[in-house]
């Protein structure tokens, strides 16, 4: 039995169909339905969360990349500069 607090509550509805197949699935993985909806669910939202949130290079462009931060003749600009002020205010 799990020992986190469970204080939040998703409630949807669905086709019967839907709510079968997830109940065969929870089954055969030896979990109840919640316990499979709630894995399932968090796996899905982190993905998404990661998709969002990184950014994949192509060789090409991490090459490019690479080599303008290894440029130093390189300056920021002034919008680049405002943005580096802006996150040191934001994180002190």
């Amino acid at each position: 039995m799990s020992t986190v607090k469970s204080d939040a509550r998703l409630n949807f509805r669905l086709p019967m169909e839907l709510k079968t197949t997830i109940e065969r699935a929870a089954a055969q993985l030896g979990q109840s339905v919640s316990d499979f909806a709630v894995s399932t669910l968090v796996r899905a939202a982190r993905e998404v969360i990661r998709e969002h949130d990184v950014t994949e290079l192509s060789d090409r462009d991490r090459d490019l990349f690479i080599s303008l931060l290894e440029d130093a003749d390189a300056s920021a600009n002034e919008t680049l500069s405002a943005a580096a002020d802006r996150y040191k205010k934001e994180m002190v």
